[in-house]
């Protein structure tokens, strides 16, 4: 029997609530492609920002190994360097015979040469976009909004914060990207080689701006506040309080507006998903071609009255969604509860595709879980790393079954019960009543650094430098 086929579709900063029964976030195609595998309701990524989760997403392991610890297009290249000796799936795939091609937002590496990464075609990013817009008869960006909102700060460039234009869907990049998506896969299909057709938008992404008729879905006067809207944040860092300045003019009104224009973004988004299945299916491979859905980190977007990402922990930003059909090996209409991590989708990729394992992987193939199996040693924790964008934050953040422990290097630290307080509305790091649970999640963090030999956080004895209630002991 021939390898499978592999459609990987990837979203940008879509918050894992977004496609969960009852949301009211619409997505009849994702619901769909959930219905026919498994949706996992407990999948994390393993950074708050793109480029690092993205690099792990290729290879397996985390950003203290690959070294893609920034997004690459804003630090120097020291500071955020790819090791490009390591193991990609995509790679792998291609030395087992696959055609690849990728469109749409890379943010793994700097270089932007895909073949060196097993990709024969590729559009990364926008490049292209310009002339096909140009080619419909429209400026280089929306000019008539019927509703717009834009933030303001003296020195700064102003920040389109939510934004409903006339233009036609044609002409947004999503519906571009997968259209080019949908051309490599035709195209492919007719070979008689097995695919693997990426297609990764950087919608919804921060709202940004949309077409009115998806506006339209979601009237803001029937959005709901975030559950933890009005949290005061004094017992959490002070930098969430102080991040939070940047929207204190912001109305009810403005944050219900951004959360549809999100909602209606991710409905875009999901309309291009039905496009791109729907040519799957005519085109005959739908059996035996594996589909993952996926997203590289959420968006705080008016949860704890924050809008963007980066060093806020809350589970907005880092619990993901995820959808993993496998013809004729996994569940359909399955939901999985385990905790796993974006490293765990490299070697998932190369065991479904029977293209070997991944030597360097930090992670653990998925496939049993699609199965239905229940593996006695699937470990019971995950685990984060964030290493602090241009301003240097560092954190380090693990989950167990019910809490939530976030080592802060700059403030003081976040413990949350999340089977009591889902919105993560008391810290309770400091409260002595929950010492020994602190410590033990505190020797879950340094289980894990060392495992990964995490060199900043294991090279921390000094003086100035013991920030975390218990140290790392001996190991």
């Amino acid at each position: 029997m021939s390898r499978p086929n592999l459609l990987f579709l990837m979203t940008d900063q879509q918050q894992a609530a977004t496609i969960e029964p009852g949301s009211p976030c619409r997505t009849p195609n994702l619901d769909r492609l959930a219905a026919q595998g498994t949706r996992f309701s407990r999948a994390y990524a393993v950074n708050g920002i793109c480029s690092p989760t993205r690099a792990s997403l290729f290879t397996g392991v985390y950003p203290s190994r690959h070294g893609m610890v920034d997004c690459t297009h804003t630090v120097p290249e020291y500071r955020a360097r790819f090791d490009t000796s390591l193991t990609m799936w995509s790679r792998r795939l291609r030395e087992m015979g696959y055609r690849l091609g990728y469109f749409g937002k890379w943010h793994v590496e700097r270089s932007e040469k895909l073949e060196q990464f097993g990709f024969e075609e590729y559009q990364v990013d926008h490049k292209g976009y310009a002339e096909h817009r140009k080619g419909l008869g429209l400026p280089r960006k929306p000019a008539n909004y019927s509703l717009r909102r834009d933030v303001h700060q003296d020195g700064y460039p102003d920040m389109l914060l939510y934004g409903v234009h006339d233009e036609p869907v044609e002409a947004t990049i999503p519906h571009y990207l997968y259209s080019k998506g949908i051309d490599f896969m035709q195209r492919a299909a007719e070979r008689g080689e097995p695919w693997c057709t990426f297609v990764s938008t950087s919608a919804p992404g921060e709202p940004g701006h949309v077409p009115e008729p998806y506006y339209a879905l979601y009237d803001p006067a029937h959005i709901e506040p975030p559950g933890n809207f009005d949290d005061d944040l004094m017992d959490k860092p002070g930098i969430y309080r102080r991040q939070r300045e940047v929207w204190k003019d912001l109305t009810w009104e403005d944050h219900a507006r951004t959360i549809a224009c999100y909602y209606a973004r991710c409905s875009l988004v999901d309309e291009q998903i039905g496009r791109i299945l729907q040519a799957l299916e005519d085109t005959g491979q739908a059996d035996n071609t594996i589909v993952i859905y996926a997203n590289d980190h959420g968006i705080m977007m008016g949860a704890h009255g924050l809008h963007c990402l980066g060093v806020f922990p809350f589970e907005e930003g880092y619990r993901v969604p995820l959808i993993v059909k496998w013809p004729g090996q996994g569940q359909a209409g399955a939901t999985c509860d385990k905790l796993l991590n974006t490293v765990d989708l490299a070697p998932t990729i190369l065991d479904m595709t029977d293209c070997g394992e991944l030597p360097q992987a930090q992670g653990r193939s998925l496939a049993p879980l699609l199965r239905g199996e229940d593996p006695p040693d699937w470990p019971d924790d995950t685990f984060a790393e964030f290493h602090g964008q241009r301003f240097f934050w560092t954190q380090r953040i693990v989950w167990s079954d019910r809490y939530k422990y976030v080592f802060n290097g700059f403030d003081y630290d976040e413990l949350y019960d999340l089977q009591n307080d889902p919105h993560e509305l008391t810290n309770l790091s400091r409260d002595p009543q929950h010492a020994d649970l602190l410590h033990d999640m505190v020797a879950r963090m340094w289980s894990r650094i060392r495992a990964l030999d995490d060199h900043n956080m294991l090279r921390s004895h000094y003086g100035s430098l013991r920030f975390a209630p218990v140290g790392p002991g001996d190991g």
